[in-house]
């Protein structure tokens, strides 16, 4: 793909190109990574951006021109935010675009391809593009829904959900089903991601458009039908009563009816023990039983403060850093038995041990980043006090009989090292995580 360039100054363009249609955008100097990110989702759909730019030095500029679009400088008129659309378009149909699409908000995704409909229906060049819907008003209780292959079960869950929320908003995760047709007939507003973000990607989306829209009580439940609608009245009841900031549908609680199978049974019980240790938390009566419950509910604040969180992973751990977060702002997390059918025909099909073994990773890379004393240096102190007493135990032995004892030098030696390191490694990392903070 070449790039095109026109000048106001030079007045021309230095080469031709057909690709249909364009999109223009107007920079405002402080919208670079928005700029970026407009680019690259119009390439996504074969749309060449024209963008222009009053600075060649800014860094919008130089964004454009890594990403080879077409860009507009100089001039009077190009120099400030009321850059003619007409401009626009009359370079683009130069270049030979069939139309030009104005993407005057670029905080809004574009829908591709109902704008490209809307584009050859029009009896203008340019037109405004129609955008991805959003939540309108302001819901007292939004509830979202992370769906990723969901055909066969989306549509039942959004129908039943609407009897318990303002408005349902399905985050479709780059589906290659049916998934965003179904969820549309069923009455759900639908938001997609053209590829495929993650299970913590969606939930960001559903943060950020639970933010945008002013709604009071966000609940998160899942697209396969593993979880009851039914209760998302008793989540959002509970959360209003105790004021808590993050109110889980657990599997542990009084009231739940869950048929855990085996493994899953044990897998959780140590994930969430892990997990509580790793919050600091050990009194029965402060621990969380279910910790990888995605049946949630958040009210305004935590849905503030969680949808500007760039902590938190895109993966399925973000279930996890949710509560690291929580944690972190003193926010009051409550539980409420809820129960999860696992004989659903299109339950999750994440493999339980590769699961397993991330949340794990991920519990312990976050502990040894937020707790390096803990985790790091009392292990280490220990260690050393065990080398120590193994080097007390060698020299006994040599004293007493004439013969130095080599494995036990070796085993001293090793623990005594290990520990030193270990200690002075956890006491830098606090050091550094205390340096940070202040």
């Amino acid at each position: 793909m070449s790039k095109v360039r026109y000048n106001q100054q030079e007045g021309g363009l230095k080469s031709e190109q057909n690709e249909p249609p364009a999109v223009g955008i107007v920079a405002t100097g402080e919208d670079a990574n928005e700029v970026a990110g407009a680019i690259l989702r119009a390439r996504e759909h074969d749309c060449e951006p024209i963008v222009a730019v009053s600075d060649s030095d800014s860094e919008t500029f130089r964004f454009a021109n890594q990403l080879d679009v077409t860009i507009v400088t100089g001039g009077s008129q190009a120099s400030s935010a009321r850059q003619s659309w007409d401009e626009l378009a009359a370079i683009a149909r130069k270049n030979g675009y069939p139309g030009l699409l104005r993407h005057t908000d670029l905080s809004l995704a574009i829908d591709y391809e109902e704008s490209i409909e809307s584009l050859s229906d029009a009896s203008t060049y340019a037109v405004s593009p129609v955008h991805q819907p959003r939540v309108q008003g302001q819901p007292e209780v939004l509830v979202a829904i992370p769906a990723y292959n969901e055909g066969e079960t989306i549509a039942d869950v959004v129908a039943q959900s609407k009897q318990y929320a303002d408005q349902v908003v399905v985050i479709d995760d780059g589906s290659s089903d049916d998934t965003v047709s179904e969820a549309r007939s069923a009455g759900a507003t639908v938001i997609v991601h053209e590829v495929n973000k993650g299970y913590g990607g969606a939930l960001k989306t559903a943060f950020s458009e639970a933010e945008r829209s002013g709604a009071s009580h966000l609940v998160i439940l899942d697209g396969d039908g593993q979880h009851d609608p039914k209760d998302i009245p008793e989540l959002v009841a509970h959360q209003q009563t105790h004021e808590a900031a993050i109110v889980i549908g657990s599997r542990f609680e009084q009231g739940s009816e869950t048929d855990l199978p085996l493994y899953r049974r044990v897998g959780l019980r140590v994930v969430n023990a892990l997990t509580n240790l790793s919050l600091g938390v050990v009194r029965k009566r402060s621990r969380i039983e279910d910790t990888q419950s995605g049946f949630r509910a958040y009210n305004r604040q935590a849905i503030e403060s969680l949808a500007n969180d760039e902590d938190v992973g895109d993966r399925m751990g973000a279930s996890t850093d949710i509560l690291y977060h929580a944690h972190k702002n003193g926010y009051e997390v409550k539980e409420v038995g809820t129960t999860i059918d696992y004989d659903v025909d299109n339950a999750s099909s994440h493999n339980p041990i590769s699961h397993g073994l991330h949340l794990v990773n991920n519990i312990l890379r976050t502990v040894e980043r937020e707790r390096p004393v803990t985790v790091l240096g009392v292990p280490g102190f220990v260690s050393t006090v065990v080398g120590i007493g193994f080097g007390y135990w060698t020299f006994s032995n040599y004293l007493s009989s004439g013969t130095f004892p080599l494995g036990l030098a070796i085993v001293s030696v090793f623990f005594a090292l290990a520990g030193i390191f270990s200690s002075f490694t956890g006491i830098i990392l606090h050091s550094l995580e205390m340096h940070l903070k202040s």
